[in-house]
């Protein structure tokens, strides 16, 4: 390895360091309480060598979104692309697992709703708005992936908009979730999330096969 090589993982893995730090401390006591003197602290080391990775918190924290994306995409591509059942059952497996995944995570839904509504405010590079709306894009495409096997196998009617119904779906799911993550009874959040999501991707599901 050169020494070219050897500095660019050593940033890497300093790099790394530093988002999981942030990663615990924004999950552990949300977005606004935690500063970067903190996210040194919890990385054990200064707050200039953060600086020297990320211009600001707000592209941390979005970083952290990022890499989940990532991580997401694979989880639900392994799961839903390419497999041996019906379209409706897989659309109501992932809804199930995209549910599951964000109420194991209630931080990381907030970090994906403060950038949908509020990107313009955040101090973001362009390179990480690309990469936001790249990851984000795979994996509503797994839907869309879902939506075509339904058509191609005739289970659904063939003049769906596969465009419009995925942003449908998607709206849907993030909707449902807002509804219920942070209000309400704790214990009857999964329940409630769960059965709003799937008693309403029943019904598209009817009207997709009418």
């Amino acid at each position: 390895m050169s020494s070219h090589e050897r500095r660019e993982k050593e940033r890497e893995i300093r790099r790394g360091t530093i988002l999981k730090a942030a990663r615990k401390l924004f999950f552990d006591r949300g977005f606004k309480s935690v500063t970067v003197n903190n996210i040194a602290a919890k990385a054990e080391v200064s707050k200039g060598s953060v600086y020297l990775y990320f211009k600001s918190k707000e592209e941390i924290y979005t970083q952290i979104l990022i890499n989940d994306n990532i991580a997401a995409f694979e989880d639900s591509k392994s799961k839903f692309t390419g497999q041996e059942a019906p379209a409706a059952e897989l659309l109501l497996g992932f809804a199930s697992n995209y549910i599951n995944y964000f109420l194991n995570e209630t931080e990381l839904f907030r970090i994906l709703m403060t950038y949908m509504l509020h990107a313009n405010n955040m101090i973001l590079t362009d390179e990480q708005n690309a990469q936001l709306v790249q990851t984000t894009n795979a994996n509503t495409g797994i839907v869309s992936e879902i939506l075509q096997k339904g058509i191609d196998s005739g289970e659904f009617l063939s003049t769906i908009n596969i465009e419009q119904m995925k942003n449908a779906i998607w709206g849907l799911l993030n909707g449902s979730i807002s509804l219920f993550l942070f209000m309400g009874n704790p214990a009857m959040r999964t329940d409630r999330i769960h059965s709003t999501v799937r008693d309403s991707l029943s019904v598209l599901i009817r009207g997709l096969k009418t």
